[in-house]
């Protein structure tokens, strides 16, 4: 069973990995439930598990996306700094209201930027960056950092469109830039699971081995897909409405819904 778990933990890793470098988003969403269902894991081991991993793999591949010139520093680290502060205050405020309600409401967040992510269509790898625009990029780091913090999960999923509309940076460098974020998020989560003795340290070393694999396939292919149109949008807007609408079906009870 322990070498079943292993190879389970170092798949599960390679997939969360490879969402990871293909589209920055979708690593804190998709890693808890792998945790959960297919290694096998309890809850709030899965989550601080979850979190340790998904962050040494964000930094990790965002390191990938450093090496082939995908990232916007300046954006990125004014970003991730303002960032975390919101997701600070967030988090804070998030742990009053009831777990299912938050998540639904969460999910209806994902389709809105689905669909903002769809309309805006996508840009290749080339073409002109705009001037970043410095009170938009703290406002929308803000507003990102806040409801990253508040909702708990889904860090990549608003990084992403919160870069690309407050930046106009093509998507590529959207992905490799929200890395920097992400694994920022992740770990400030994992080192307060850590603190509590809630991550099992040998998945978690399986979990990063195969997301290490995972994130150089999803960033290889992420350089390629740059250069067809709007594709990178498209997968990721896809992957946003998936998540969300079976994240609506698992919690519409909260709100006395049945779907």
């Amino acid at each position: 069973m322990m070498v079943l778990q292993s190879v389970l933990a170092v798949a599960s890793g390679g997939l969360v990995g490879f969402t990871l470098g293909l589209i920055g988003g979708g690593g804190s969403i998709i890693a808890t439930p792998l945790l959960l269902y297919v290694v096998g894991l309890p809850p709030h081991a899965a989550i601080g598990t979850g979190a340790l991993a998904v962050s040494f793999n964000a930094f990790a591949n965002f390191a990938g996306h450093a090496r082939a010139g995908n990232v916007r520093w300046r954006d990125t680290g004014l970003f991730a700094a303002i960032g975390v502060g919101g997701a600070a205050i967030g988090s804070w405020i998030g742990k009053d209201v009831d777990g299912q309600r938050l998540l639904f409401l969460f999910a209806l967040l994902m389709m809105a930027v689905g669909v903002l992510m769809l309309r805006r269509g996508g840009s290749g790898a080339g073409g002109a960056h705009e001037p970043r625009r410095l009170p938009l990029v703290i406002l929308a780091a803000a507003c990102v950092g806040l409801l990253s913090g508040f909702f708990g999960i889904g860090g990549g999923f608003l990084i992403v469109p919160g870069l690309i509309f407050s930046t106009s940076m093509p998507m590529l460098y959207a992905v490799g830039s929200s890395l920097l974020a992400v694994g920022a998020l992740g770990l400030t989560t994992a080192t307060s699971y850590a603190a509590s003795g809630l991550v099992d340290w040998p998945i978690a070393a399986e979990y990063i081995v195969g997301g290490l694999a995972g994130g150089y396939l999803g960033m290889q292919l992420a350089c390629r897909l740059a250069t067809r149109k709007a594709v990178l949008n498209r997968i990721f807007a896809g992957l946003v409405f998936v998540v969300a609408l079976y994240m609506l079906y698992r919690n519409a009870a909260a709100f006395g819904l049945a779907i």
